[in-house]
Parts: C-alpha cells; structure tokens; sequence
C-alpha cells in the first residue's frame, strides 16, 4: 500500500507551459510559497505532462503515471478557473480516479473568488466530471478561494480518512474565513 501523505494538484493547462497562460500560473504560485518559506505541504506535480498531452500514444504512459502519484496523495487541490469546465482530457480523468478509485476528498479553490459560503452558486465553473460525482454524492470537496492560508488549512485538515463535512458541498465558516485574514 502506498504512503499517502502528498497532495495531488490538478489544473486546466490548455496544453501550454507557458507561466501566465490558464491555471498554470496558480500552480507555479503555490510552488512559489513553498519555495519562499518551505510550506509544510508537500504535492506532485501532475502536469510534468504538457509536452505529451496531444500525443494520444503516450495518453496510456501518462494516465498510469497519474495512477501512481494518485496512489501517495491524500487529498487533492483542484484549481477551478475560468475554463476549467472546457477540459476534455486529463482534469476530468484526475477527478474521477481521486473520487472514484482513491477515495480521497478534492480541495476545490477559485481564483478570483472572495468568501464561499454557497457552492451551488459556482457551479457553472465545475468540470462535468466533478459536478457528476457531487451530485450523486460520491465526490467529497470543500470549496475555497484560491487564498494561501486557506489552501494550507485545508491541506493540513483534510485526507482519505477525514473529509469534509457537507458531502460535495463544504464550505468555511466565518471564523476561520476571519482567521485567514479573509474577513
């Protein structure tokens, strides 16, 4: 059995590795606050990827790789951007093998967003893969801004054994929304 103390993070790249281009921005800024200070949140990166992602002979090789890093990760980070809902390959396949073969909850943060307290309201945003499995309640997920102390709390908090309460529909409360200085 494999030692599940990662986070896994998945994004909507569109295909590009260019710094300011989709989601990727929020990814390489969470590797920015680890690096700066040593974040106590270790994570895979799941787009080490990108060259290969239209090449559909490695399709297999990547998905397998995914498996593995899935395999030591005990929760996962789901930036959910602007487009996040257009992709039609990886972050949908991410979704499902945390929820449906891991077990393990999805930390779904948004860019852009202040205070969450109703994530029905953002639902326009979820891939159909996520939006699926939290309406048949398989999907356990806490939904947040994109905020560093947020993202941390609930890295710290969350993993395949303790999940977030309110199904695929969580969220903060104000007092830790004041305790992230978000308030």
């Amino acid at each position: 059995m494999a030692y599940r103390n990662g986070t896994y993070i998945a994004f909507h790249a569109e295909g590009s590795t260019d710094p300011t281009a989709s989601d990727i921005k929020y990814y390489r800024m969470m590797l920015a606050w680890r690096a700066k200070d040593g974040s106590a949140f270790p994570f895979y990166n799941s787009h080490d990827k990108v060259s290969a992602v239209r090449d559909t002979s490695q399709a297999e090789t990547i998905k397998r790789s995914l498996r593995l890093r899935m395999d030591n990760s005990k929760n996962m980070v789901l930036i959910i951007g602007a487009r996040t809902r257009f992709d039609t390959d990886f972050v949908p396949y991410e979704i499902g093998d945390a929820v449906d073969r891991c077990h393990i909850p999805i930390i779904a943060t948004y860019p852009g967003q202040g205070v969450i307290r109703s994530p029905n309201n953002l639902r326009d945003l979820w891939p159909s893969a996520l939006q699926t499995r939290i309406d048949n309640g398989k999907a356990k997920v806490i939904h947040i801004p994109f905020n560093r102390n947020a993202i941390e709390d609930a890295i710290g908090q969350f993993n395949h054994s303790k999940v977030p309460a309110g199904g695929g529909l969580g969220y903060y409360n104000d007092d830790a929304y004041r305790e992230f200085g978000l308030l």
